[in-house]
């Protein structure tokens, strides 16, 4: 396959190429790329804008070793859509900077770009600007997302109420179980120093698992499905570092305890066959693995037969006075304090 160096159209030239792939949708976008800055309209007064920033470097985030490139925009966008939905808005808007080395040519860039631009599709968002930078430490991931929503239909991490029902997408642990299986053979790669023998990953029966790694979804069906019942919940986090720490994130800003029922942690057989091929602890890697880019939240006790309504949505727990801590009651009865594995503390 050839290969085109960047520097054969320079910085312009590749946003101009790029920009050959990109489609308005969204009647709030008034100018994308190809001025100084995207020009964005609100639909009444009562729209509000919403901004989140995300930021990606190669070997923290991704290790390009197993992650293709297409795959990687479309995985960064979705981290960046879920942090919209978690405000129970819509994104509609996203700007795209990207550092990268002379190891990536316009093809490479081209692939990085196609997941993403498959993302907004999806999702009906469009691609309105970003930057483009040469780097020495590799690949540079910058997104910038912007949602709309009615200032009343907004929620935030601080309205958790005691007795209120703590509600998860989805299931949990996938992610990381596809990421210990893709380091694992990443690791028997690298030992092979024959080069007479050829060595061929095993992923077989763990496409689910491995797929929720590399491309993950953004749960737009349940911000959908959540307005389709007349149900806004009181507080809403999108699980992206672990469960944990984002629990304690609705306690931490809505000043209460929770209760977790280690019973109704939702996780795949394939979660669960990987974890015992680890000799891991199956309610650890989903309490702490992350990467799922599931919604949890809030609703009152109330709304229990609404919420059995909606598919993909299991209640795991309830909200609690602060004083009653932030609690795991396992399978057999017994109770312990939560604690965080997260880089950033928050257990307060």
């Amino acid at each position: 396959m050839s290969r085109t160096e960047i520097s054969t159209i320079g910085e312009f030239g590749l946003i101009d190429h790029i920009n050959k792939y990109v489609k308005i949708e969204n009647e709030t976008t008034k100018k994308g790329i190809g001025d100084d800055a995207a020009v964005l309209s609100m639909k009444s007064e009562s729209d509000r804008m919403l901004v989140s920033t995300d930021l990606m470097l190669e070997g923290i985030h991704f290790d390009l070793t197993y992650f293709p490139l297409k795959h990687l925009g479309y995985k960064a966008a979705m981290a960046n859509f879920s942090d919209i939905y978690a405000m129970n808005a819509y994104p509609t808007q996203l700007t795209v900077s990207i550092g990268i080395s002379k190891r990536f040519a316009i093809e490479d860039v081209e692939e990085f770009y196609a997941g993403v631009l498959l993302a907004c599709q999806r999702h009906n968002v469009d691609l309105v600007g970003g930057d483009t930078s040469s780097s020495l430490t590799g690949f540079t991931i910058s997104m910038t997302c912007i949602g709309m929503a009615k200032e009343d239909e907004i929620t935030y991490r601080s309205g958790a109420k005691p007795t209120d029902l703590i509600c998860v997408s989805g299931n949990l642990g996938a992610a990381y179980m596809g990421l210990q299986l893709l380091e694992r053979e990443k690791s028997i790669l690298s030992q092979n120093t024959d080069p007479q023998i050829e060595v061929q990953p095993d992923f077989a029966g763990k496409e689910y698992i491995i797929g929720r790694q590399l491309k993950p979804e953004a749960r737009r069906d349940i911000i959908d499905a959540l307005k389709k019942e007349g149900i806004k919940p009181t507080s809403m986090i999108d699980i992206s570092d672990e469960m944990v720490s984002d629990v304690f994130q609705i306690c931490k800003e809505s000043g209460v305890g929770c209760r977790i029922f280690e019973e109704k942690i939702p996780i795949d057989y394939e979660t669960a066959s990987m974890a015992e091929e680890f000799n891991m602890n199956l309610t650890t890697a989903a309490l702490h693995g992350g990467d799922d880019y599931e919604l949890l939240f809030t609703v009152p006790v109330t709304l229990h037969e609404k919420i059995n309504n909606i598919k993909d949505v299991k209640v795991i727990g309830y909200i609690t006075d602060k004083e009653e801590g932030k609690m795991l009651q396992t399978r057999d009865g017994g109770c312990f304090d939560l604690k965080s594995q997260a880089w950033v503390n928050v257990n307060s």
